[in-house]
């Protein structure tokens, strides 16, 4: 055997040490057992969002524009008013939200385009509710200027 079999051979042995790999399915026996646990004796869940009343809400209109850019443009229901649009200065996130809405309502076979809820609640979190579909979409971690973006609507 060459010197380069016999260092390879050796060398492939000690890529990753055996106590790595040992403290690896350790804490991932570890982690399922925690989990488990807290499964089995009830405990309850923390860190889940709880929705707050609604103390102040706008109907919109979320609507492609159709062409090839994928704008979005955001109109007040009552009204017809164009209060945004997606290409406007940090409004990119209306066309997310109005594409996400897209397609829960293909999903669902809703037929046409009805308005969905911008709504500000107690805990001044902001979200965007569609009864047609039952999806609501609280934006908490979005960024802050994208959930400036849906405030601005219910302010206008």
């Amino acid at each position: 055997m060459s010197q380069l079999e016999t260092q390879m051979r050796y060398r492939d042995r000690e890529m990753v040490p055996r106590v790595l790999v040992r403290a690896m399915f350790g804490l991932m026996a570890a982690s399922l057992l925690i989990v488990a646990y807290a499964q089995i004796s009830g405990t309850p869940n923390t860190g889940v969002l709880q929705a707050a009343p609604v103390v102040q809400e706008r109907s919109v209109l979320l609507t492609n524009t159709g062409d090839r850019t994928g704008t979005y443009a955001v109109t007040d229901a009552q009204t017809g008013d164009l209060l945004a649009m997606s290409s406007d200065h940090l409004g990119g996130f209306y066309g997310v939200i109005g594409r996400v809405f897209e397609r829960e309502r293909l999903v669902h076979q809703v037929e046409g385009n009805p308005p969905v809820i911008v709504a500000r609640r107690e805990n001044g979190n902001i979200a965007i509710l569609d009864a047609s579909t039952g999806l609501d979409v609280e934006l908490i971690g979005y960024g802050a200027d994208n959930v400036a973006a849906f405030a601005r609507l219910i302010d206008q």
